[in-house]
């Protein structure tokens, strides 16, 4: 898998819509840690940079069938 970078623009502070649905995950310490940080430094929610993230990471992703 190659190292992609994901460029995230930081963000002005107006809101936007919603339409999106809420379920609960587990998450290491140091990984909110690192996104509390993204999040200062981009003016964006933790949940906007997840949701960034996975859109990116479910893009990238490759099935390999192992018989």
């Amino acid at each position: 898998m190659n190292n992609e970078t994901i460029r995230i623009y930081k963000k002005n502070s107006a809101r936007g819509e919603d339409g999106y649905k809420t379920f609960s995950v587990r998450i290491k310490e140091e990984t909110v840690t690192s996104l509390d940080e993204l999040a200062k430094k981009t003016n964006r929610t933790r949940n906007e940079l997840i949701n960034i993230v996975l859109e990116h990471a479910m893009n990238k992703i490759d099935i390999e069938v192992v018989e």
